[in-house]
């Protein structure tokens, strides 16, 4: 690429596109200025037809002087009579708009280039996009799973329906409508499948749906009883819930309002949060919360103003034998309390116990664990015996009760889940190889914005995700590089990529400087500001943390070194940056700048980055150069010599453009400047030289005695054994006065 830089070729395409666009907003006078330049630029082939070039190159023989003079060289059209088939398409629509043979309503029939004022009515079979909605009131109707519930509720003032009461409108599962988007586009006799069987979003889920001669609304995902222990945490849902609304009041542009579904399950209105979940549904009742305009009531009085959506595509002679199943009231579950406040306090908390691992009971035979189960009568322990005994003896294996391990493991999940014991509900979902859901579209939102995703375990090998995956493929990724070596990381990571998926779409700024995200060093940087807090907590009490409070504490490790600045040591600091992989914004445009002055390339341990053909192949912006530099220090071990290193080449970068005639001899050998300038370190302060270089990690970067400055004195003796650019020092510099 660098054969290129400062080069521009010129693409016709753009005068068509300006001629358009002159059409469509009426201004005559740009239409006759791109038409006359348009017209200048066609070619007539051997036939003497007219058509558009695709690009106009410049000579290789003009190459340098049109760098020195940008536009001065006349440039040349595509070599032969090649149509380039978007250009013709594109050029043929202009000359019919310009001949008035077609129309600019027949070209954008939905008028989008229209403000939405002036637009017509959509049709209000199907729903429309509307412009900027500065009123916009979320609809919330609270719906109860029974009766019971409901009759409980109403002790408390608030005022729900049950599904009975809502007929003859039907509430769907979200997983219920997927199963009918799964029907939209498809074609066996063209081979198509229709949409895959991926979650609906809370956007989705907000509109009325007419399926098949029936009226239906979905409650949100938020609510969908899931195989992953996640949904089970009642503070989580209550967050997950007040981040649907803020999602919904910012991002809704539909005609007509949302409509959220918030189904009240009997297991939210037990344990230490039910009163939270009442507080939260009184705040509702007053209209407005945190910020939000609200407006709850019974559902029959929602749906003039809802937005109505029609599945027409279900309505054919091949699927009039489709099923679905809605939602009904359950009056099945055991209800054994009168209020709220009576199961306030039936959570167990955790054991005092010594902890266990798994690992201690690695040496017990089959048969001796089989006997431990029998008697056993703590949760930690059953859970770490029956993971032993299911990966020795697999799924279908039967304890001394008859029970297979399997349904043992499930049940004693359950009962930890209820019972608060997130360390064991991971251990035994990571047994079962669980998956949360939508992982795969979380994970395809984090590449979305531009973040590479690596999963596996800090300090052994990882694999790197730079495009959407299936959910059976990272499941499988995840089982193979965080299982072996810590079966709870391959579920705490799903909570992880869900959390941070949401993060990156609601405050982005929180991975400014973030190119990738390494899920196992992520993982260490959570562990090390839990020891940082707590300083008697154990290291694996991450894995006892709720999935409520991992979601909390990657916020927290997120933002604490700028939130908690003054607060936090050096070395705090440098070690949490390393972890997370931040860089400063202008990191990589620096390694370019160091790369064209170091004709030997730059060395990081076993990692090389060449110079040639890295800066003749790549630009100093592309998104591949910044990647190649991550490839080349994702292989150092510790994340504060990591820092170290991201601080040097800030300083090797500054050097340079402050001296341009210097360089590096040949080889920039990033270990070796590190050692130097440790060992500079240490003789000034008297220290005989050792591997432990904790003294230089905490030292500040700025200062007389900082970091930057032996860095600095590192990186100019290495500069000082280097060439001098002769092109670089003019004769003028070099006189004696």
């Amino acid at each position: 690429m660098v054969n290129f830089d400062g080069i521009e070729c010129e693409w016709p395409i753009w005068f068509v596109y300006m001629i358009i666009n002159g059409i469509f907003l009426n201004k005559r006078e740009q239409v006759e200025e791109y038409k006359q330049a348009l017209e200048s630029i066609l070619m007539k082939d051997s036939k003497g037809e007219i058509y558009m070039p695709h690009y106009y190159y410049v000579p290789r023989d003009y190459l340098e002087d049109e760098r020195k003079t940008p536009g001065s060289t006349e440039k040349r059209p595509m070599p032969g009579e090649v149509r380039h088939l978007w250009d013709q398409a594109v050029y043929a629509i202009c000359q019919m708009m310009l001949d008035d043979v077609l129309k600019v309503a027949e070209l954008d029939p939905i008028r989008r280039y229209l403000r939405p004022s002036e637009r017509p009515k959509p049709n209000q079979r199907y729903s429309a996009f509307q412009g900027y909605v500065s009123d916009l009131a979320v609809q919330v109707v609270l719906v109860s799973e029974s009766v019971r519930l409901q009759q409980l509720l109403a002790t408390y003032g608030i005022r729900t329906q049950t599904p009975h009461q809502i007929e003859p409108i039907q509430i769907w599962p979200p997983s219920e409508l997927v199963k009918a988007y799964s029907y939209l586009g498809a074609s066996p006799k063209l081979g198509l499948t229709g949409r895959p069987l991926r979650p609906i979003g809370v956007l989705g889920t907000s509109k009325i749906y007419k399926i098949m001669g029936k009226t239906v609304l979905c409650y949100p995902i938020t609510f969908e009883i899931s195989d992953f222990y996640m949904s089970q945490d009642m503070h989580l849902l209550l967050d997950d819930i007040k981040s649907d609304l803020v999602f919904l009041s910012k991002c809704w542009k539909l005609h007509g309002r949302p409509i959220y579904v918030l189904l009240i399950r009997e297991e939210m209105a037990r344990g230490e949060n039910a009163m939270n979940m009442l507080t939260m549904l009184a705040a509702f009742k007053h209209g407005e919360f945190e910020n939000m305009r609200l407006q709850v009531g019974r559902l029959q009085s929602m749906i003039s103003s809802g937005c109505i959506e029609h599945l027409d595509f279900l309505d054919t002679e091949d699927l009039k034998e489709l099923q679905f199943v809605a939602y009904a009231d359950d009056d099945t579950k055991s209800f054994l309390y009168k209020s709220l406040t009576d199961v306030s306090q039936i959570v167990l908390m955790p054991s005092e116990e010594s902890p266990s691992s798994f690992r201690d009971f690695e040496k017990h035979s089959t048969q001796e664990l089989t006997a431990l189960t029998a008697d056993c009568d703590s949760v930690e322990v059953m859970s770490n015996l029956l993971f032993v005994i299911r990966q020795r003896e697999g799924p279908n294996f039967r304890l001394t009760d008859g029970t297979y391990v399997d349904n043992q493991i499930e049940k004693l999940t359950r009962h930890a889940a209820k019972t608060r014991k997130w360390s064991v509900v991971r251990l035994c979902s990571s047994a079962l190889s669980k998956v949360v859901d939508s992982l795969a579209p979380s994970l395809a939102g984090l590449l979305v914005k531009g973040r590479h995703i690596t999963i596996g375990v800090f300090g052994k090998s990882e694999y790197e995700i730079s495009e959407p995956i299936r959910p059976n493929e990272a499941k499988e990724i995840l089982y193979s590089y965080c299982f072996p070596y810590e079966p709870q990381e391959a579920v705490l990571q799903q909570e992880m990529i869900i959390h941070l998926a949401t993060y990156c779409y609601t405050e982005p700024q929180l991975f400014d400087g973030i190119l990738k995200v390494r899920l196992g060093w992520f993982v260490q940087a959570m562990k090390i500001e839990l020891q940082n807090r707590f300083m008697d907590l154990p290291v694996h009490s991450l894995f006892s943390l709720s999935p409520y409070e991992v979601k909390q504490l990657i916020y927290y490790v997120l933002t604490c070194n700028q939130a908690e600045a003054e607060t936090r040591t050096i070395y705090q600091k440098r070690i949490l940056d390393g972890a997370l992989n931040r860089v400063p914004l202008d990191f990589y445009e620096c390694v370019w700048h160091i790369l064209e002055r170091t004709p030997g390339g730059i060395k990081c341990g076993a990692n090389f980055l060449p110079q040639q053909p890295t800066l003749y192949d790549m630009t100093m912006y592309e998104l591949k150069f910044s990647l190649k530099v991550e490839e080349m220090l994702s292989r150092i071990a510790l994340p504060e010599y990591r820092q170290i290193v991201v601080e040097l080449f800030m300083v090797a970068s500054m050097i340079l453009r402050r001296n341009p005639e210097l360089q590096f001899a040949d080889q920039l050998d990033i270990e070796k400047v590190i050692m130097e300038a440790f060992e500079l370190y240490a003789k000034d302060n008297g220290l005989k030289p050792s591997a432990d270089m904790m003294p230089f990690y905490s030292l500040p970067a700025i200062g007389k005695n900082g970091t930057v400055a032996y860095l600095a004195r590192a990186c100019f003796n290495s500069l000082l054994t280097g060439d001098i650019l002769k092109q670089s020092v003019s004769n003028e510099s070099c006189r004696l006065s």
